[in-house]
C-alpha cells in the first residue's frame, strides 16, 4: 500500500511536522522522516519548546555552558531554538531545492509577548530572519490586528512568513492583503517577489472545541431539540476552513494578485493547524482526511502523522461542499451560537496560551540554570 502522506503530496498537499526537540534532530529520526517522505517541513511555537526543554535532559549541557558565561533565560532559549532551527532547516534543505522553494521550510515563532507590539514585532522577525540565515526559514507572525502591519513589512523586507493564529475569515481576508501589500511595495522598489514564500495558518480543530461544548450546552437545556443542536457538533471547524480556502482561491486567482503573479510571486499557501482530533469521540485523522487540496500544507503533530501513514484515504476534498459549509455557518447563529465571538475568543486564548507557555519555558531554564550553579532571573 502506498504511503498515505506521500500520497498527499501528490494530491497538492504538503505534510509537515508540528514538533521539535534536539533528540528528534541528533537521533536521525527527523532525517528518516525527511528522507521516507513523510514531511516536507516543520514548524514550532513555545508550547513546543517548552515540552522539548523541560521534557528531558537533552538541551542540559548547553544550558549549563550559556549559563556559565552569564546569558539571561531569554539569551539562553533564543541560542537553543536557533540552534534547533537552524538544523533542522538544514536537513529539509533538500526539499527546498528540489521544490524550487515550495516546501521544505521551517518556522520558528516571534516571542509572544510582542503579539500586540507592530514595531517590536517587526524588529524581532527581522533579527530572527538574520541569526538564522536559512533561505528555507518562516518567521511566524501571528494575526492580530498589531500583527498585520508587521506582516506586511516584513513581506516587503524579502522574509518569508507563517501568520500563525488565523481564526476567522475576516482576519483571513486581513491577512492575504497584508501580504499582498508587502509583496507589491517590494516590486514598487524594483526588487524581485519570486523568491518570497508565506503561509497562512488557519487553526481548525480548537474551533470544534469551543461550539461542541455550547452545543452541549444547548442540548441540556433543551432536550427535545437535540437532534437538530447534535447534528451540528464537529462541523463547524471544517465548514470554517473550506470557506478560507474558497477565499484563498477567488483572492490569488483574482486581480489584486494578477500583476504579481506575472512577476513571479506565490500564492500564499493556506496551512491547517490543530488538526490532531481533540474529541476521542472523533477519528484521529478527521481533520486531516476533510481539508486536503491543492497548494495546502497540514502540520500534525507525530501522532497524527503516524495515524495517517497508517490508515490515511487520501482524496481531494477541501474544495468539495461549500454550500453545505455556509449552511453550517449559518445554522449556528440559528441556534444562537455567535461563530465570529467565538472565533475571537480563540484567537485572544491562542495568544494567552503561547504566552503561558513562554513564561513557562523560561522558568524551567531559570531552573535548570540554578542547578548549574547560576540563578539569572528572566526581565
Amino acid at each position: 500500500m502506498p504511503n498515505p502522506l506521500i500520497t498527499l503530496q501528490r494530491l497538492g498537499q504538503s505534510p509537515w511536522h508540528d514538533n521539535i526537540h534536539r533528540d528528534l534532530i541528533t537521533s536521525g529520526q527527523l532525517a528518516r522522516m525527511i528522507a521516507e517522505g513523510d514531511i516536507t517541513g516543520l514548524t514550532s511555537n513555545p508550547t513546543i519548546f517548552e515540552q522539548a526543554i523541560a521534557g528531558g535532559t537533552a538541551y542540559d549541557a548547553a544550558i549549563r555552558g550559556f549559563a556559565a558565561e552569564g546569558r539571561s533565560a531569554e539569551q539562553i532559549f533564543d541560542a537553543l531554538a536557533i540552534a534547533d532551527i537552524r538544523d533542522a532547516a538544514d536537513l529539509f534543505r533538500p526539499v527546498f531545492e528540489r521544490t524550487g522553494g515550495s516546501d521544505g521550510y521551517v518556522s520558528i515563532e516571534v516571542a509572544p509577548t510582542l503579539a500586540q507590539d507592530t514595531a517590536g514585532t517587526l524588529a524581532e522577525a527581522r533579527r530572527l530572519w538574520r541569526a538564522v540565515d536559512r533561505k528555507n526559514l518562516l518567521v511566524k507572525i501571528p494575526a492580530t490586528a498589531a500583527g498585520l502591519g508587521a506582516i506586511q513589512a516584513a513581506t516587503a523586507d524579502g522574509i518569508n512568513v507563517n501568520v500563525t493564529l488565523i481564526f476567522s475569515l475576516e482576519r483571513y481576508a486581513a491577512v492575504m492583503a497584508a501580504y499582498i501589500a508587502g509583496l507589491r511595495a517590494r516590486a514598487n522598489a524594483g526588487l524581485r517577489v519570486d523568491a518570497v514564500f508565506s503561509v497562512a495558518s488557519f487553526f481548525v480543530s480548537r474551533v470544534d472545541t469551543v461550539v461542541d461544548r455550547l452545543l452541549d450546552q444547548r442540548i441540556a437545556a433543551a432536550p427535545d431539540a437535540a437532534p437538530m443542536f447534535a447534528e451540528l457538533r464537529g462541523k463547524a471547524a471544517i465548514a470554517n476552513a473550506k470557506l478560507a480556502y474558497a477565499a484563498c482561491q477567488r483572492v490569488f486567482s483574482g486581480p489584486e494578485f494578477s500583476d504579481l503573479a506575472a512577476l513571479g510571486a506565490r500564492r500564499q499557501r493556506p496551512l491547517w493547524a490543530s488538526t490532531s482530533s481533540k474529541n476521542p469521540t472523533y477519528a484521529d485523522t478527521y481533520y486531516v482526511e476533510a481539508l486536503i487540496g491543492v497548494d495546502t500544507v497540514n502540520t500534525m503533530p507525530p501522532a497524527t502523522i503516524a495515524a495517517y501513514r497508517d490508515h490515511g484515504a487520501p482524496a481531494l476534498r477541501v474544495a468539495e461542499g461549500l454550500d453545505a459549509a455556509a449552511e453550517t455557518i449559518g445554522a449556528l447563529a440559528a441556534v444562537a451560537i455567535d461563530f465570529e465571538a467565538v472565533l475571537e475568543q480563540l484567537a485572544r486564548e491562542g495568544v494567552a496560551s503561547f504566552s503561558r507557555s513562554f513564561a513557562s519555558l523560561l522558568a524551567v531554564l531559570v531552573q535548570r540554570m540554578a542547578t548549574a550553579g547560576r540563578i539569572v532571573r528572566p526581565r
